[in-house]
């Protein structure tokens, strides 16, 4: 089972890696959600996809006696679906707001800082 999500990490990766390299500001807030999805499926895969029992320590032993789950990852992925929850939407609301000042999600045509018709700034004192 690891070596398919191996892959499926490795394919979600490279989509998200394209998206980013795009101009237009939606596919870029994409590749972030996608990014952050695989960061969380590699995460999941490195604790090890095992079917065991619960890590719950009888009341008579001091220790788990037969193997058992991980917790572990799985605390870290669900944080990290909230972070990366969060992340987007600001980021989404981010490019709405640039979308609604500038009209327009291409990237190239976001120049306010510098305008195309402008000099140059000085390159020396």
């Amino acid at each position: 089972m690891e070596p398919i999500f191996a892959i499926l990490v490795g394919a979600l990766f490279t989509v998200a890696i394209y998206l980013f390299l795009s101009k237009h500001i939606i596919r870029i807030l994409m590749g972030a959600a996608i990014l952050g999805n695989a960061v969380n499926l590699l995460i999941f895969t490195a604790g090890r996809v095992t079917r065991e029992v619960p890590p719950i320590i009888s009341g008579d032993a001091n220790t788990l006696t037969e193997a058992a789950a991980n917790p572990l990852p799985q605390a870290l992925i669900l944080t990290a679906i909230v972070i990366s929850f969060s992340f987007f939407a600001f980021l989404l609301v981010l490019g709405y707001r640039a979308f609604q000042e500038l009209g327009t999600d291409n990237s190239d045509e976001m120049r306010l800082a510098e305008p195309v018709g402008e000099p140059a700034p000085p390159t020396g004192y």
